[in-house]
């Protein structure tokens, strides 16, 4: 009979363990005092697993299942649900504004599917099944800024644009301009364009074959929400929604963010 490996013994426990929290992280001290084990050969397992693809960190200093280990087993709808609604209720703490999520329909348009929002004060509000028509700007740019352009123009062609406000990009170039900057930016904006009253931040979420899955979004008032401060806003929202991704084993479309990154360097 074969004789266990030591180190393979505890990757299995971490993974156990990881497995039966997951989708909530676990903190290394938690593992480290639970499992019984080293705290260096904890630490080295963790970055072996990372590296593979099957624990992944955040900078919130805990540990979940990467994102190749959930492709390989899958994740029910169940578990994307309650990731979502973790980081939507994290996001509007933190920003103070209405938060929610958002998928395409059959119409072309949108439909919100969880949110999370502040408990007092005036807000813009949305609920779970609203819909929102396929022109809406953040959703529409957050969506449209990963397809083809050709299937993009496809899409504009079946459902038309709705100039809502003055504000309202409707014209080709200018619009395939500010898809390019929510690729850019890893986030789309819109300030009075839906309404005067209103503005909003998307940011998208990948599934599994880089697909765009869901849109994250950051609903307020155009007086609580504008040029002033939305590049920390949607900074915010594109963590959120980066956080999803990798949660759910999602991947972002090759060259993600590219030109960001490139003009950071």
């Amino acid at each position: 009979m074969a004789a266990n490996v030591p180190a393979v013994a505890a990757a299995i426990r971490i993974l156990e363990h990881l497995a039966a929290e997951w989708p909530r992280s676990v903190s290394p001290g938690t593992l480290v005092d639970e499992l019984d084990l080293n705290r260096s050969t904890c630490y080295n397992i963790l970055a072996t697993l990372q590296r593979a693809g099957w624990a992944n960190t955040t900078e919130r200093a805990g540990w979940s299942l990467g994102s190749r280990l959930l492709t390989l087993t899958g994740v029910s709808q169940e578990l994307v649900v309650s990731v979502v609604q973790e980081e939507l209720d994290a996001l509007s703490r933190r920003l103070g504004f209405v938060a929610f999520a958002a998928e395409r329909d059959g119409s072309g348009g949108f439909t919100v599917v969880a949110k999370a929002e502040r408990a007092s004060g005036i807000r813009v509000s949305v609920g779970v099944g609203d819909r929102f028509p396929f022109s809406a700007p953040a959703l529409l740019h957050a969506f449209a800024a990963w397809m083809p352009p050709s299937e993009f123009d496809k899409q504009v062609a079946q459902h038309g644009l709705t100039k809502f406000t003055e504000f309202t990009v409707v014209e080709p170039a200018e619009l395939h301009d500010v898809l390019q900057r929510a690729r850019e930016d890893g986030f789309s904006r819109s300030i009075k364009q839906l309404d005067l009253s209103q503005a909003a931040v998307a940011s998208t979420v990948f599934d599994a074959k880089s697909r765009a899955a869901l849109a994250i979004v950051v609903l307020a008032f155009s007086s609580e929400l504008d040029e002033r401060n939305v590049e920390e806003v949607g900074d915010a929202v594109r963590q959120t929604a980066e956080h999803v991704t990798l949660r759910i084993g999602g991947t972002p479309p090759s060259g993600y963010r590219d030109a960001a990154h490139h003009a950071a360097g």
